[in-house]
């Protein structure tokens, strides 16, 4: 049995990165990827022609990003979208009340400042909250002194809710008070005409990766680690964890010995959150050209609220909303056909007549995906932002764990998975690695195999 340096386990953003590095260090890499492709919760469906990506879309906030940066270098193209971090305004946003009646630019903009006032007293109100106390509890604390009417306080209220959903997939009384402090947007955002996906199997060309190995056991001694699949062991001096939070709270890989504490307790008071969308494509455009969301406030909003025009990808009339929190496993429970009835319900309550019936659809389910079992983590009531970085490991010098559940300053993103990725390698290598030098080896790969 051949015994390699190190075995990676997952093939998504994390898992290749740490796989490309350590393997352009000249180590004998193994990656063991449980489903049939390579990008874990990373997914572009291009089956209509176009890429639909499934799973992460944006890179939020591109001004001093190294996810940006190689992007650029690698040459993958990118379209601005700045709205992807759930904005109140900063761009064309079609707004309606909570009577589903259309908001003229006063109303909106008194709506927007009303948002950010209460944003920034719920500054100070985090400062000053206690272990213990939610999300939900410091953002009523800062609605109760307002003094505003009740329908003002409804549409914020209703705002704090989902930006919770959108960001953490959670509940906004199960997210700590300070679930969303590392949230701050440096920069546009922007999304993938090509599909973000084009990522991760760029950096994963030449691996070896093993396709539909489902791990379920790692053994670990001074010696290194034994992976148990359902298609035989395999041995290696050090194995990198790079599965969802999802897979790890559930228990679908068996440790042996158990997790130490230092790992264990995060994994078990962080929570994963269910974060679904749901992409509609319409015959023609019923929504200005110039929009990028359209947003139903207030009670209107309760379950659908946001739709977001992707058609820039497609180029046919697409809508892109979500389904988040509890609401999201309650919509994974729906078919597709009861999913998409609803969501033409809450938009023709605000259009009326002018939505068409659809001609194509694609919904995702992500908590019932047994290698996610979710979508991405988040500040669970009782755990704090350490819990993200201790769960990196290594434990007993051996086994050490990626992935955006790890990277504490930016979790439950597509850049914390990279730069938790190259963490793990740079902890076997003993060495820093600089992602520059990381794009510029994958470009002169490229361009030899071309040759």
């Amino acid at each position: 049995m051949t015994t390699f340096d190190t075995i990676v386990i997952g093939a998504g953003m994390s898992g290749t990165t740490s796989a490309r590095i350590l393997a352009d260090a000249g180590h004998r890499v193994l990656v063991l990827e449980a489903r049939d492709r390579i990008g874990g919760r990373m997914q572009s469906d291009r089956s209509a022609g176009f890429p639909v990506d499934l799973g992460a879309s944006w890179i939020h906030g591109i001004t001093d990003s190294p996810l940006s940066d190689l992007v650029q270098t690698l040459g993958i193209p990118t379209i601005e979208f700045t709205v992807g971090s759930f904005q109140a305004g900063g761009r064309p946003i079609e707004n309606f009340d909570g009577e589903s009646a259309p908001m003229d630019a006063d109303a909106s903009a008194r709506w927007v400042a009303d948002v950010e006032a209460a944003d920034l007293a719920l500054v100070d109100e985090i400062a000053r909250s206690e272990p213990g106390d939610t999300y939900l509890d410091v953002t009523e604390r800062v609605l109760d002194r307002t003094g505003w009417a009740p329908e003002r306080i409804d549409e914020v209220r209703e705002f704090f809710r989902h930006r919770v959903e959108e960001q953490c997939g959670a509940w906004i009384g199960d997210l700590d008070a300070h679930g969303l402090d590392e949230d701050a947007i440096d920069g546009d955002e922007v999304i993938f005409p090509r599909g973000y996906d084009e990522l991760p199997h760029r950096i994963a060309q030449g691996l070896d990766i093993r396709l539909g190995h489902v791990v379920t056991a790692v053994n670990r001694s001074a010696d290194g680690v034994i992976v148990s699949t359902d298609q035989g062991e395999f041995t290696a001096h050090n194995a990198i964890v790079t599965v969802p939070l999802g897979v790890l709270k559930a228990g679908a890989i068996e440790f042996t010995p158990a997790l130490p504490e230092h790992v264990a307790g995060p994994i078990a008071r962080l929570g994963m959150g269910v974060f679904n969308k749901i992409f509609v494509q319409f015959p023609e455009r019923f929504w200005s050209e110039d929009s990028y969301v359209l947003r139903a406030l207030g009670d209107a909003g309760e379950h659908w609220h946001s739709w977001y025009d992707v058609s820039a990808i497609s180029g046919h009339p697409t809508l892109l909303t979500f389904a988040a929190g509890p609401f999201g496993r309650h919509v994974q429970g729906l078919s597709d056909g009861a999913a998409i009835s609803d969501v033409l319900a809450s938009l023709r309550a605000m259009y009326g007549d002018a939505v068409g019936q659809p001609v194509a659809h694609r919904i995702t389910r992500w908590g019932d995906d047994p290698f996610s079992i979710g979508s991405y983590s988040y500040l669970a009531v009782g755990s704090s932002h350490h819990d993200h970085d201790a769960l990196a490991g290594p434990v007993d010098g051996v086994l050490h764990f990626a992935g955006e559940a790890t990277w504490g300053d930016e979790p439950a993103t597509v850049g914390a998975a990279l730069y938790s990725g190259r963490r793990a390698a740079e902890r076997i290598l003993g060495r820093t690695i600089d992602l520059n030098e990381f794009a510029a080896r994958i470009i002169t790969r490229e361009q030899s195999d071309a040759r």
